[in-house]
């Protein structure tokens, strides 16, 4: 008979159970192969869950590794995910350093709080950012149903990356930004030929150094993502890169309201090295 794997579920980036993005966390899959843990994420049905794969790597027991599975596919980096999961420890294990060795290289996870008030900051692995191919930008905007004018001058588009390679577009009006629409199944099959196994990150400028966020990941069911941290830590990368903001920055990014799953993500931006994500998260009974 085969052994029923215990799934926790916790909202990341969020308060409340209501809010935030969903992850499953595993936190007993050493004996599990890829087919076993593929089949668990799209059963659980949420953008990611987590697996700790290893644990006590090197004879640390706050150093494990870990895998990440959206429904259809393994996925190098899941920023939510690493919240919930380094709460979930927390509750198990005490706040305080963990290091998850995922698949992108190790991220460094620091805990902070108890019971239902735990905070998990992901140091992300060393950003970079590059141009648009020829032609994929334009086709990702015909795809959105907006021209290039609609984007913020002052933001060009690039793609930018710290655990997973992320689109950026920021929009110049409120309206553009909340109201484009696209067809799930098209966007999946651009996003696939480029290789982005995050989301298309697209943002609206609120006032200084906050800003709105839409991302888009179409798998299974999920058409937008509630909460991407491994977005938020890309868009800190390229404010940094590309000189929008004076390291040592802040900026909050507010994620999620277009699906009904509001979330907060702060982004700490240090002058060198990776970048910075924060938040808590909650069991969901």
């Amino acid at each position: 008979m085969e052994q029923t794997t215990e799934v926790l579920r916790y909202a990341a980036f969020t308060t409340t159970p209501d809010g935030g993005n969903p992850a499953g966390v595993v936190l007993d899959a050493t004996r599990l192969d890829d087919t076993r843990m593929q089949a668990i994420a799209a059963d659980v049905g949420y953008a990611e869950t987590v697996f700790l794969t290893e644990v006590a790597v090197e004879g640390d027991s706050r150093r494990n590794r870990v895998r990440y599975f959206s429904p259809i596919a393994e996925v190098p980096f899941c920023g939510h995910a690493t919240i919930a999961l380094a709460v979930a420890l927390s509750g198990r294990d005490g706040a305080g350093t963990f290091v998850f060795e995922t698949p992108v290289g190790p991220v460094a996870i620091e805990t902070a709080g108890q019971g239902s008030a735990v905070t998990a900051s992901f140091t992300s692995v060393e950003p970079r950012v590059a141009e648009f191919p020829d032609g994929v930008l334009t086709t990702l905007l015909g795809l959105l149903g907006v021209g290039r004018d609609e984007l913020h001058q002052a933001y060009p588009p690039m793609i930018a990356f710290a655990g997973n390679w992320h689109p950026i577009l920021v929009f110049a009006e409120r309206k553009a930004f909340d109201s484009f629409v696209f067809d799930p199944a098209s966007m999946r099959t651009l996003m696939d030929a480029q290789n982005w196994a995050g989301t298309v990150t697209t943002l609206y400028e609120m006032g200084p150094g906050e800003f709105d966020s839409r991302n888009l990941f179409p798998v299974g069911t999920i058409t937008e993502d509630p909460a991407t941290g491994s977005a938020a830590a890309a868009f800190g990368a390229y404010l940094r890169l590309l000189s929008f903001v004076a390291p040592p920055a802040r900026v909050v990014v507010h994620q999620g309201s277009h699906v009904g799953r509001p979330s907060v993500l702060t982004v700490d931006i240090p002058p060198t090295g990776g970048i910075i994500v924060s938040g808590e998260a909650v069991e969901i009974s």
